[in-house]
């Protein structure tokens, strides 16, 4: 459009990133909430709507070259990759989304962070007899009873060899299948990032990625 001149005094690309980074996070907040919102009321299922948990890493480089990243250098931000057998270093993102893959809620935190710890910090701002699935790293049964009683909330992670509380087969079956959704979702928004970050502060380095926040550890978006 700008070469066939339909286009007129567009913005450069620094000043477009200036008015980006100059809009408040009230704002952000704002909008994802009233998202989160529609996303909820559009969630397939009216007796027992089903939600996914689970974290996928955002690195800003990797554990070999560490010794010169300037954003992340404390050791909390040394994250491991299980699937990829590899450490890095950086952020992860914990999100909640619904059976579409839509995010409801989501937190960011250093990436040595323990998914069971940022399982607590969540609302689960959820309609009554919802279903909740993850995965094994997200087994709290005083959280589990918690919010079985308080909202009606069913939380349903895959549970561990030992774990006192076994599905059935069955149930383990559409545990796995749903999950993937959450996977596929974590793909569109990764696929989202820009190849290359040019930032000198973990505030920009975050906005520049598509991710609203202020200063470092654990926050709610």
């Amino acid at each position: 459009m700008v070469e066939h001149n339909y286009l007129k005094n567009l913005l450069s690309k620094s000043r477009f990133n200036r008015r980006l980074h100059n809009i408040g996070e009230p704002i952000w907040m704002l909008l994802f909430q009233v998202r989160a919102q529609t996303f909820k009321q559009l969630n397939p299922g009216q007796e027992c709507q089903e939600y996914i948990l689970d974290s996928f890493p955002v690195p800003v480089c990797d554990n070999i070259r560490i010794d010169r990243c300037k954003i992340y250098k404390q050791e909390e931000y040394r994250g491991y990759i299980a699937s990829k057998k590899r450490y890095f270093y950086g952020l992860r993102v914990h999100m909640l989304v619904n059976k579409s893959g839509n995010p409801i809620e989501f937190y960011l935190a250093p990436g040595s962070y323990n998914d069971v710890k940022l399982l607590q910090s969540f609302c689960f701002d959820l309609p009554s007899n919802s279903l909740v699935y993850g995965d094994k790293a997200y087994n709290d049964y005083q959280l589990e009873d918690l919010l079985k009683e308080s909202a009606n909330i069913k939380l349903k992670p895959l549970r561990k060899k030992n774990s006192k509380r076994k599905e059935s087969p069955c149930f383990e079956y559409i545990q796995q299948v749903t999950r993937k959704q959450v996977e596929t979702c974590f793909s569109r928004i990764t696929n989202l990032f820009p190849k290359s970050i040019h930032a000198v502060t973990s505030n920009r380095a975050l906005r520049s990625g598509g991710v609203v926040t202020r200063g470092a550890g654990s926050h709610r978006i």
